[in-house]
């Protein structure tokens, strides 16, 4: 009988040992997926395959990684805000322009995309450390155009983005006006056992009840919960109830420690919303709610306002944008279903 207790206890220890090496050697394979499978890492499409014309962007980080952007304006001289916007973990930036288009023509706003290091044309390995350092980057970037209304840049995040952009946001109260959050996780930490249910016993959050013993092998926990409450900008939070990644609860526990510590918190949920598509399933109400929130919070500053007029020079922008619809034309509906399909081949793979 001792024998085969024995036996079990080695065998459970082997189990325990060999999922600990699998975490500390792939855990950022997991949590980074800039390839989707059968797909390139390069871009499918660029901005002008919606006819926007567009700026190609090259950054260095400040540890020296060569990073790529998109910056795409609505109009050459537009004062309209600037939104900053950070992607999910899987694919690449060329996968979300169908959703930015419809962001450019109902916000009436710029929208700088930035690939993080390892994804599409960036250099680099993705991780916690260097993707905070290339968020860096592009917002000082922006902070430093003449062309556009710096005291307007707004941070966009979804998922993975979300916990990007709200570091940023806390870290830089002076040159963010303001936070969008979309279908943002408590922390990895929390999302671990949420990917192996298993882990739920090993490693958590702040929230979480587990004894956390593995909690020191993960690289990237990216803990949204416990930057949330030291934002002072306003904070609109997206929620699609049918996240079929993120547990929609993790929303409403950022909420829920935000508003704590933040009377400008905002919280909207769209009932057929899932992880990749809320924006589209959440249809008008959703730009509408947007648009609201960025007229109370970052408002057209009038004409008449010289000291703005002193802040921001003449736009020497040549860019345009072309052919925006309220609506999404035939002439883009083919891309409109590739996004479906690339969405839906993230969903395989993506787990945040």
């Amino acid at each position: 009988m001792v024998s085969y207790v024995g036996v079990l206890l080695y065998g459970v220890g082997g189990i325990v040992v060999a999922g600990m090496a699998l975490l500390v050697a792939f855990q950022e394979k997991l949590v980074y997926v800039p390839v989707l499978p059968g797909l390139t890492k390069s871009y499918p499409v660029t901005p002008a395959r919606l006819r926007l014309l567009y700026e190609d962007v090259w950054l260095r980080s400040s540890d020296g990684v060569r990073l790529h952007a998109w910056f795409i304006k609505v109009l050459p001289e537009s004062r309209g805000p600037t939104v900053l916007f950070f992607q999910e973990n899987a694919g690449n930036i060329a996968h979300r322009l169908e959703m930015v288009r419809i962001m450019i023509q109902r916000l009436q706003c710029n929208v700088f995309m930035l690939s993080y290091r390892g994804y599409g044309a960036s250099d680099g390995y993705p991780s916690q450390h260097g993707i905070t350092k290339d968020a860096q980057a592009a917002l000082d970037h922006l902070s430093q155009r003449t062309d556009i209304d710096t005291s307007r840049i707004v941070v966009f995040g979804r998922s993975l983005g979300g916990a990007v952009g709200a570091l940023l946001t806390k870290n830089n109260p002076d040159k963010v006006a303001a936070l969008i959050l979309e279908n943002t996780f408590t922390s990895i930490l929390d999302m671990a056992g949420v990917i192996l249910p298993f882990l739920k016993w090993f490693i958590g959050g702040t929230s979480s009840k587990g004894p956390k013993l593995l909690n020191f092998l993960v690289r990237s926990p990216w803990s949204t919960i416990d930057v949330v409450g030291q934002i002072k900008q306003p904070i609109l939070f997206l929620s699609g109830l049918q996240d079929e990644m993120v547990p929609p609860f993790h929303m409403q526990m950022l909420y829920g420690k935000a508003a704590a510590h933040n009377r400008e918190c905002v919280f909207v949920d769209f009932p057929n919303g899932m992880h990749m598509d809320t924006w589209l399933a959440g249809g008008d109400h959703y730009w509408r709610t947007t648009q609201q929130f960025l007229e109370k919070h970052v408002p057209e500053i009038k004409e008449h306002d010289s000291s703005h007029d002193d802040k921001v020079a003449e736009s020497k922008s040549t860019l345009w944008v072309c052919s925006l619809n309220s609506e999404i034309s035939p002439k883009h509906s083919g891309f409109l279903r590739e996004f479906l399909l690339v969405s839906q081949a993230s969903a395989d793979v993506q787990k945040i």
